[in-house]
């Protein structure tokens, strides 16, 4: 078959490459720059310029074709754009996810088809494989990485069908000290490099940082909220059907400055995530305190003490239907209908015991146990074995 490869400058590609050549097919390399603004980079180099320089080094090494492509406009408007919008609004976006489906898998795979390649390979930690239904009908199943560490399904939880059929994963089956072992053997400049930290393509970029220089600071208030507040000692009241019950457990409390104490001064709400609790800079506490909840309108913090804070857990979570995806369209449910899951909402989040539930107004995930910092705008996911058959955007 002839490939394009998504060559990022990574060991992770750089051995997927070099397996799919090894396996015999036409194999063409392309470097995504996705990102031409130096100034919010964190390092005085260029980052993408080093990453496109090893790209070239393992093509050369492999002796494949070699191209860098510009998709920057592209990025800043599907994903930079975007991520902006949501942190203005107090969501929690991820740009990974998101990276994925409008940029690698989209525009990306559209490229590599029309220079008349079959398949689109990456360098990620899932796999990918299929069945035929009792119409003759192929359906494609995208599994968890077999490398417990890495598995990186959870970024890959808004493709589609159409998208997994002509996608390939050739490392999905290794750990990555095997990766990294086969780069060594072969002699890759890639060998040894770090993973990646930054924002995905953009290169060593910090959130807080970037965020930043982007949005405006504002001085707001950061207020306490106490573990003893009459808001988490209110009685459950009685539910008439189980959308009730659900859509109460999913509810987010509205606090007021009123309800607790004002401890210190941030520089706006929309640099902060919940569950955060790094650089709030609050001191006189036995436990860290957490972010519990942000009023965007009046640019509060709202904060908690400790782990077990109650503001900070929550038995369930709602997606809007318009923001539900199905990786597996023949196991969409019906309205009313409800199946029995393992879920997660952050990548390298455990799997969770969840049930989900599908009304006419809206999706839950009610959760076995009581999760910790449900984020709006963050992607919930969720399988069955170790196949990712769904995700949605947590309203």
């Amino acid at each position: 078959m002839k490939i394009v490869v998504g060559l990022s400058g990574g060991v992770d590609s750089s051995v997927t490459a070099y397996l799919l050549k090894q396996q015999g097919h036409d194999v063409v390399a392309l470097f995504m720059r996705n990102w031409n603004d130096a100034s919010v980079t964190l390092e005085d180099e260029c980052p993408w310029i080093e990453d496109s320089n090893d790209a070239l080094m393992v093509a050369q090494k492999l002796g494949i074709p070699f191209q860098v492509i510009d998709m920057s406009d592209l990025y800043k408007e599907r994903i930079v754009d975007y991520m902006f919008a949501e942190y203005e609004r107090g969501r929690t976006p991820n740009p990974d996810v998101l990276c994925n489906r409008e940029v690698k898998f989209d525009v990306f795979m559209k490229t590599a088809m029309s220079l008349g390649a079959d398949k689109v390979a990456t360098g990620h930690y899932a796999r990918v494989n299929s069945t035929f239904d009792e119409n003759g009908k192929e359906i494609f199943h995208l599994l968890a990485g077999q490398d417990n560490n890495k598995d990186q399904s959870y970024f890959l939880c808004q493709l589609s069908q159409d998208q997994l059929s002509k996608a390939l994963f050739p490392i999905g089956e290794l750990t990555k000290p095997q990766v990294r072992e086969i780069a060594k053997e072969i002699g890759l400049v890639t060998a040894d490099k770090k993973d990646s930290q930054g924002l995905c393509f953009i290169g060593k970029v910090s959130l807080p940082q970037f965020l930043q220089q982007q949005l405006v600071p504002k001085e707001g208030e950061i207020v306490e909220i106490f573990k003893d507040s009459p808001l988490f000692s209110q009685e459950k009241p009685e539910f008439s059907s189980k959308e009730e019950e659900l859509e109460f457990l999913s509810q987010k409390i509205n606090y007021k400055k009123s309800d607790g104490k004002v401890i210190g001064k941030h520089q706006g709400a929309q640099f902060f995530t919940i569950g955060q609790s790094k650089g709030l800079g609050i001191g006189g506490h036995k436990e860290s305190c957490f972010i519990i909840s942000r009023d965007m309108e009046n640019n509060i913090l709202f904060v908690g003490e400790g782990h077990q804070f109650p503001g900070l857990l929550k038995k369930a979570l709602k997606i809007d239907n318009s923001e539900l995806h199905w990786v597996r369209e023949d196991m969409r449910l019906k309205n009313g209908e409800s199946m029995e899951v393992m879920a997660r909402f952050r990548y390298r989040q455990p799997l969770q015991k969840a049930i989900l539930y599908q009304f006419e107004n809206a999706f839950y995930i009610e959760f076995e146990e009581e999760q910790s910092a449900i984020a709006e705008g963050q992607f919930a996911s969720w399988y069955i074995g170790d196949e990712l058959i769904g995700s949605g955007v947590i309203s």
